[in-house]
């Protein structure tokens, strides 16, 4: 495996499966070159900490603070003042994970979409980048995103996407970035986004673990445990340039360029 400079935009280091050796996690990454790592906040309490962690490695980790799709019930008017108060560290580089999950509908499907406006209106009052989610959501997604669309300067990335062709160019028509994850590896699940990744335009491509969930299936050797972490993401990045059919150098060097562009990162 080459040796690339290469950031993570989406890891879950506030899991309880880091607890013991977070750390460790982000030193191991860096050892592979994957030298910045973009926290995901799902929740207020989850922003703080990782709020919180990204301070211990200023340079090194950086954060979203955001509520998911499934949490939204859990808000209030105070939710927003708060997140609004994290987003003013300078550790905190987007506004989300936000968005629509209706596979699960863990909140009600209004209460999402509501939710969604608004930490979309708080990401425009702050001019800053959006960090979404979707599953199973498409078309009321594009309805939300195409209605605020205009006024989205400072860039969306859908994270952690898993679609289809036809989702991919609906997004390109937004001018969206995509973040993509070891679901490419999946030879079973992975097939249409095998065949997505190859319509994402290079410039709108960023890589992502989504640690620790979505360890990647064709790993050699496999881990005993069943926890993805950061140092994966090399391997993701050469399964996405094997699908894309792109120099390996090439994807990782646009992808970092897009993370650093997107996050405004030094």
């Amino acid at each position: 495996m080459g040796h690339y400079d290469l950031i993570d935009i989406g890891v879950n280091l506030t899991d309880k499966s880091f607890r013991s050796d977070v750390d460790a996690v982000i030193q191991h990454a860096a050892s592979v070159g994957v030298n910045r790592l973009v926290v995901t906040g799902t929740t207020v309490k989850e922003s703080i900490e990782a709020v919180g962690l990204a301070e211990r490695y200023p340079g090194q980790v950086y954060t979203t603070a955001g509520v998911h799709p499934h949490y939204v019930k859990h808000c209030d008017d105070y939710s927003l003042q708060q997140l609004r108060d994290l987003a003013a560290h300078q550790s905190v580089v987007a506004i989300g994970e936000c968005g629509l999950d209706f596979n699960r509908n863990l909140s009600p499907q209004n209460t999402q979409i509501d939710w969604f406006e608004q930490q979309l209106n708080l990401a425009i009052e702050l001019n800053m980048p959006i960090f979404l989610h979707q599953r199973d959501a498409h078309d009321a997604f594009m309805e939300v995103l195409k209605h605020k669309h205009a006024q989205m300067a400072a860039g969306v990335v859908v994270h952690c996407f898993t679609g289809t062709v036809a989702e991919v160019l609906d997004y390109n028509e937004l001018d969206l970035y995509i973040g993509v994850t070891g679901w490419v590896c999946d030879e079973r699940r992975g097939q249409s986004l095998q065949e997505a990744v190859k319509h994402i335009p290079l410039n709108r491509l960023m890589i992502e673990t989504d640690a620790p969930y979505l360890l990647p299936r064709d790993l050699k050797p496999k881990p005993k445990s069943r926890r993805n972490v950061p140092s994966h993401l090399p391997h993701i990045c050469e399964s996405v340039a094997r699908f894309m059919g792109k120099p390996v150098q090439e994807v990782a060097e646009q992808s970092t360029l897009s993370a650093k562009r997107f996050f405004n990162l030094p």
